[in-house]
């Protein structure tokens, strides 16, 4: 694994010196009202960027990119999360929770993926007449490393946004970051001034540019262990932090890591079916070093991420090569 001075500084993205231009940013997540966006927004904001925070009433965390089409969103059947918005209230709109900056807090009684095209799409067309610079999806509570990112919500909007030609990052953080009832977790803080960084190298270099290649968006996944953390580039790679298998008797397979999450929040395990989860403790081989599963343990991971699911002119041409006389010649 390579260093970097600083670790997208291979995707051409060398920081300059200079302040960083101000930039309209959405910042939306798939946990709902949590210190760590409140942190983030309140980072961003001291640099001089314009923020709107558009993110769902409840946790929806494994929710992926899961949309509802064609159903409209009744008002409110119980409080959101922290109470960011009360029982009755319309299903997307201002949050009403005292303290929070007025105007730039919303949500959204639906998926991580809809709350961020609220932001896009209405309130960010409301206040800007275009769309904006970056999407920010975090950060999470708890680290989006290895097969996981594809049932994640916070990977998904930054993937959705990334193929409707947005700029877009995922961060998450580690699964202590949690305060609802003060939104004001120590943590919290550092993950946000690091993040503000990275969005602040990326404005300095991008000047009146897109902040990101086009069809490129990032992972990044902080440790859990913050100080001295260095910047690292990674990817999404084929070793998995998480072991996860479906069970038919949850309490009989719960691993430890079950057990303390359960008895953290004075839960049982129910002997029913579901999904197990666990560390994966099998050591990684020597090609995935890099994998953003291995590097985010001791540093920030930096993962570049490809829009979407088409495949490389390359990969194109294998498939063309494989299904030589099956497929229809294009024509001439």
């Amino acid at each position: 694994m390579r260093k970097t001075a600083f670790a997208i500084a291979t995707l051409g993205l060398f920081v300059q010196a200079g302040a960083a231009s101000a930039k309209n940013i959405v910042l939306s997540n798939d946990d709902g009202l949590t210190s760590n966006v409140l942190a983030l927004y309140k980072a961003l904001k001291e640099d001089g960027h314009d923020v709107i925070v558009s993110v769902p009433c409840q946790n929806q965390s494994g929710m992926g990119a899961a949309i509802l089409v064609g159903r409209p969103l009744t008002p409110l059947k119980q409080n959101c999360l922290a109470d960011a918005a009360d029982a009755g209230a319309p299903a997307a709109g201002p949050m009403t929770r005292e303290g929070l900056p007025e105007g730039d807090f919303f949500y959204v009684d639906g998926t991580p993926v809809m709350s961020m095209l609220y932001g896009v799409d209405v309130l960010g067309q409301k206040r800007w007449g275009k769309a904006p610079d970056l999407v920010l999806s975090g950060p999470n509570e708890g680290q989006n490393v290895g097969a996981i990112v594809l049932s994640s919500g916070t990977v998904s909007n930054a993937q959705y946004a990334a193929v409707l030609g947005h700029p877009a990052i995922a961060l998450s953080a580690g699964a202590r970051t949690v305060d609802e009832e003060g939104l004001d977790h120590p943590d919290s803080a550092t993950v946000a001034a690091l993040s503000a960084d990275l969005v602040e190298a990326l404005a300095k270099q991008a000047g009146d540019g897109p902040m990101l290649p086009a069809g490129i968006a990032l992972n990044v996944n902080f440790p859990d262990r913050l100080e001295g953390a260095e910047w690292l580039l990674s990817r999404i790679g084929t070793y998995n932090a998480y072991a996860m298998k479906f069970s038919d008797d949850m309490a009989a397979s719960a691993t430890q890591v079950m057990k303390a999450m359960a008895a953290e929040r004075g839960m049982e395990i129910p002997a029913l079916p579901g999904l197990s989860f666990g560390m994966n403790t099998a050591k990684p081989t020597e090609e995935q070093a890099s994998d953003e599963s291995i590097v985010y343990r001791s540093a920030i991971a930096v993962s570049p991420m490809q829009a979407g699911y088409a495949a490389g002119a390359a990969d194109e041409a294998l498939i063309a090569e494989k299904l030589a006389g099956f497929l229809t010649a294009p024509a001439e």
